[in-house]
């Protein structure tokens, strides 16, 4: 696989993004359904301004997307990528060594 130095960084930046527990957590919430900021904080025990970041950093890294149903945002995972990136690196994580 040939890559270029922007690749590389755009690829490192998804991996910083995931770096947090608490982002990670929301994708996961997104992997199930989308959802809004305020259903995203009630899930999640957090306020809505920590989730609002959490997002922010989400959508910079192009893991989630977003759009205007009246006058909620709704967020949801970017594409099958995220997800298949998502439950790998959980899988990962819980497996026996």
């Amino acid at each position: 696989m040939k890559t270029d130095r922007k690749q590389l960084e755009d690829a490192a930046a998804i991996f910083k993004a995931l770096a947090d527990p608490a982002r990670l957590h929301t994708l996961i919430i997104l992997a199930e359904q989308e959802r809004n900021v305020g259903e995203l904080a009630e899930i999640a025990g957090d306020k809505i301004g920590s989730v609002s970041a959490r997002l922010k950093v989400l959508l910079q890294a192009r893991l989630v997307k977003r759009r205007r149903e009246g006058k909620a945002i709704i967020y949801s995972i970017a594409d099958a990528h995220v997800v298949n990136l998502v439950e790998n690196s959980v899988a990962h994580a819980c497996e026996t060594h």
